[in-house]
């Protein structure tokens, strides 16, 4: 019986031991549950865990002092930040209503704010941080390139046919106005018509979708034609890329047809034209109008050096570019510029947005043209195609277009169904 007796107590322990190994356990999966909970919240360079985060955007009227002011910051302390942030990126003026921004603050009852984080666009930020020293940065949220394939067979025009892939207007844009403006007219394209892309959607942070980002080579086949376009870049050190077919001739002209996207041609060059705003009196309109809503970007026709950002009697604020010893051009009438005398521009770069200042009855752009320091009709003129490719430069530009002429040609059309595209994710080789 004695031996019975210390069996059965032997048994007690034993599954009291165990019990206890098991409620061990569970404190251990416990302990790892709330290990797994604390991981690291990046953003902004920051372990968002460590900070009581408020995020909110910037209101009308609102300045750095008032937004750390809310925040119980004081001014002597917000006049030093200030101060020392505005070499980097003066917050006193250039906060945008709308954008948003972020405080990081201590996780303490107070909540006082030690950084403040402002957001002018979706991909770069500014970081002014207060917690010991004052420091002020600015950076970018990392960036991810993927690049897909498109095939399209053209029903009613090249939009539609984007639309119904659910693929971004944008590189309807890119194909009419930067590869084939001068080869297809794409108001003019038939039925049946077909095209393959290889191109790069954009990504911030791997998940906010930031549009196009460029066009690798393209094919098309219009009226009869078969027209390949391959992106090269033919000076690295002023960032000029164009498009070549597969024999390295240059798809574009020197100059763009007109200077805005979306716009009208509303008055001709004409040297006898009676105009309303002087009482119907002739008097030489030596310019070409587009019409376009205030706030229209303006775009450069050609590479060149802007001469002149200024503001000038009736020509208003104005933008004026030589292009070469034979060609310059000027654009009048803007709400403001956005390049500096000085400054190279492309062809296609926004140097300034529709206005009417100076003498204008409306919105447009007066696009003046010169020729060898003559005023003439754009209209009229025989254009030069673009620089031709150099004999060392065509060597390498056969040999980079090869893989990618071959990847083209291995895109098959699906006519009957959506082409699901091809994605292969490579990031941003700066960050």
């Amino acid at each position: 019986m004695q031996f019975k007796r210390l069996v059965a107590l032997a048994g007690i322990a034993l599954v009291l031991f165990n019990c206890k190994n098991e409620d061990s356990a569970i404190d251990n999966k416990k302990d790892i549950a709330e290990i797994v909970v604390e991981e690291k919240v990046l953003e902004f360079g920051f372990n968002l865990n460590d900070y009581v985060v408020k995020r909110d955007t910037i209101r009308k009227g609102d300045s750095f002092g008032e937004i750390l002011g809310r925040n119980k910051i004081g001014y002597p302390k917000i006049f030093e930040i200030a101060e020392k942030a505005k070499d980097t990126f003066d917050i006193t003026r250039r906060l945008i209503p709308g954008k948003p921004y972020t405080l990081l603050c201590s996780k303490d009852s107070l909540e006082i704010p030690s950084t403040f984080i402002y957001q002018p666009n979706i991909e770069d930020y500014v970081v002014i941080n207060f917690k010991d020293s004052i420091e002020a940065y600015t950076s970018k949220k990392p960036i991810t390139y993927v690049e897909k394939t498109a095939t399209g067979v053209i029903e009613n025009n090249i939009s539609e046919t984007l639309e119904q892939k659910g693929i971004s207007q944008v590189l309807a844009y890119k194909m009419a106005d930067d590869i084939y403006a001068w080869t297809i007219d794409f108001r003019r394209l038939q039925k049946g018509d077909r095209f393959k892309v290889i191109y790069t959607d954009k990504y911030i942070s791997d998940s906010i979708y930031a549009g196009v980002h460029d066009v690798k080579a393209a094919y098309f086949e219009h009226n009869g034609d078969s027209l390949y376009a391959f992106e090269f870049v033919t000076d690295s050190i002023k960032g000029i890329k164009d498009y070549f077919n597969e024999k390295a001739k240059n798809l574009r002209r020197a100059f763009l047809k007109m200077p805005v996207k979306f716009g009208r041609l509303s008055s001709r060059y004409n040297l006898k034209r009676r105009i309303a705003y002087y009482g119907n009196r002739v008097r030489p309109h030596k310019g070409t109008d587009f019409a376009a809503p205030v706030g229209t970007p303006i775009m450069a026709t050609a590479n060149g050096t802007v001469i002149e950002s200024t503001r000038r009697g009736g020509n208003g604020k104005y933008v004026k570019i030589r292009h070469n010893d034979t060609y310059t051009t000027q654009y009048l009438h803007m709400s403001r510029q956005t390049v500096k005398k000085g400054e190279f521009v492309k062809q296609g770069d926004v140097i300034g947005l529709v206005g009417m200042t100076g003498n204008t009855g409306g919105p447009h752009v007066c696009y003046r043209f010169w020729k060898n320091g003559r005023q003439v009709d754009p209209f009229k003129q025989k254009l030069p195609e673009a620089k031709p490719i150099s004999d060392s430069l065509k060597i390498r530009f056969l040999e980079h277009i090869k893989p990618i002429k071959q990847q083209l040609d291995n895109i098959f059309f699906l006519e009957a169904e959506p082409k699901k595209v091809e994605t292969t994710i490579t990031v941003d080789p700066i960050l």
